[in-house]
């Protein structure tokens, strides 16, 4: 066996801790397990890309075009920026909130609203939850706990029991702020069974 995962978004939305967690779960699970970070401009805003592989015997840590199981995508532009790299009937776990590049910011580009709409019209042979992680945060009045609520719902998606995520997290966040990720994480994993 053999599961590959990408978590892509842009600087500074946690997506370098949720790869951590995802390699620790699966260790923890007793798998072999390669991690592999592509930073970019990650803090400027510019796109973070982290390859997890984990199974038997895995070789290499990077995953190429129609290898990925799953895509993580804590916004959508990213999503469809990597969508090349998913398996057919893989699964795309995204977030709904935007993250404007500098385009847009400086008024020289616009952007595409609605892509996870046409995303879902033009992709029948792919799996999309949708999260709301911000909004999650927002209600927990802990906007950085979002990368929570969106790896509960990947974790929802996933091959592994709830508790090895739980042990994770309690094991890389401070305990004065354990409490709140935890809800974010439950939020989001409740979110995606839903689905």
């Amino acid at each position: 066996m053999k599961k590959n995962v990408m978590i892509v978004g842009v600087g500074g939305q946690g997506t370098i801790l949720a790869s951590k967690l995802l390699g620790n779960v699966a260790l923890a699970a007793g798998y072999d397990v390669k991690v592999s970070e592509v930073h970019g401009m990650s803090q400027r805003g510019g796109s973070v890309v982290t390859y997890v592989r984990y199974g038997d015997g895995i070789e290499s840590p990077i995953i190429t075009e129609g290898e990925a199981d799953y895509i993580l995508s804590f916004e959508q532009v990213e999503a469809v920026r990597y969508l090349a790299n998913l398996k057919t009937y893989g699964t795309i776990v995204v977030s709904t909130a935007t993250v404007a590049p500098a385009g847009v910011l400086t008024g020289s580009a616009i952007y595409p609203y609605g892509i996870l709409e046409r995303l879902e019209e033009k992709n029948k042979d792919i799996k999309i939850v949708k999260v709301d992680a911000d909004g999650i945060a927002k209600s927990l009045n802990f906007i950085r706990s979002a990368n929570m609520a969106l790896l509960g719902a990947f974790a929802a998606a996933s091959d592994f029991d709830k508790q090895l995520w739980l042990d994770a997290i309690a094991e890389q966040i401070k305990p004065q702020f354990l409490e709140v990720n935890v809800k974010a994480f439950e939020e989001g994993y409740q979110t995606a069974k839903k689905q």
